[in-house]
């Protein structure tokens, strides 16, 4: 954990020292323990990660036939938001999402990985923006199909990044009010689908804790190449804990200047055990990017700076 300890010191030091503060759409830095030596597999699909498992029932649907039974309502998501975008001035941004894209395929290479949850200590460190330009990474691959699930059912925010219709979402599919189609909106790409939120709900965690979760997650699994879930917060609810045990890893977000190191070292402490695969260190300085190679943008100025 000597790399994760690293990480949280670094962005309480950037605190303390009171660094400006960047945009969502700054650097990222990921310190992974472990990470396996295998060779990446980008751009590689394994066998029948779309076809009916062996040994389930016929409902378990390639994706081509999921797609077809889900709504396609029309996305409108911002540049500000996509460090992918055209209209993004972020391309180092965008190369940093590669290669914790190009990390994680190194451990899925040793360990089963496709079940993902990406959290952090407190509010506002940019989880919500890492799982959406993330999960924008994979599908810019070809043939990758990728499914968000917005699981933060106290305050729902992914639908906003995505330009999305916020329900029906999760919360209407834990009540049993809608089923896994009902609940999933295709993107404009084909390839990348959202399950927001939903209605608001005054159990959630009770609802998280659930067979018809695990269910979920365990049939979407089938359908995807990747399954990520931005999940509340550690330090304000259980319920990331509870993801966890559901899931194959998880990825935890630290905001550089900003987080305070005790808190982010507890919240991350809890996930020790249950497979965290590092830190996502988010709003890096442009000076700490690529050794000073690469300038970044500074939406601050509305200018992009020269590279070397």
């Amino acid at each position: 954990m000597s790399r994760i300890h690293e990480a949280l010191k670094k962005a309480a030091q950037e605190r303390n020292d009171q660094a400006p503060i960047r945009t969502a759409s700054d650097f990222l830095d990921l310190a992974t323990p472990g990470a396996a030596t295998a060779p990446p597999v980008d751009g590689h699909r394994p066998e029948g990660l779309t076809g009916v498992a062996p040994g389930t029932d016929a409902r378990y649907l390639r994706f081509e036939e999921f797609a077809k039974r889900c709504s396609r309502p029309g996305w409108k998501m911002g540049a500000e938001a996509n460090a992918f975008s055209l209209q993004s001035l972020n391309a180092i941004g965008a190369e940093k999402f590669r290669t914790l894209r190009s990390r994680l395929y190194q451990i899925a290479a040793a360990h089963p990985l496709k079940k993902l949850v990406i959290t952090s200590g407190m509010p506002g460190e940019g989880k919500t923006f890492v799982t959406t330009n993330l999960a924008q990474s994979f599908v810019r691959q070809t043939d990758r199909r990728v499914l968000l699930i917005d699981a933060d059912l106290r305050a729902s925010r992914l639908h906003l990044l995505l330009g999305a219709p916020d329900r029906p979402g999760l919360s209407d599919y834990l009540r049993g009010d809608a089923d896994e189609c009902q609940v999933t909106q295709v993107g404009p790409s084909g390839n990348l689908c959202l399950i927001p939120g939903g209605q608001e709900i005054t159990n959630p965690s009770e609802l998280m804790h659930s067979d018809r979760m695990r269910h979920l997650l365990e049939r979407m699994s089938q359908v995807f190449d990747w399954v990520i879930l931005d999940s509340p917060p550690a330090m304000a609810v259980h319920d990331a804990s509870i993801l966890a045990d559901m899931c194959d890893g998880v990825i935890f977000v630290v905001r550089a200047g900003s987080t305070d190191f005790e808190i982010a070292q507890k919240a991350s402490s809890e996930f020790r055990d249950k497979n965290l695969l590092g830190v996502v260190l988010n709003r890096v300085e442009k000076g700490d990017a690529y050794n000073d190679y690469y300038y970044g943008y500074d939406s601050t100025s509305g200018q992009r700076a020269q590279r070397k």
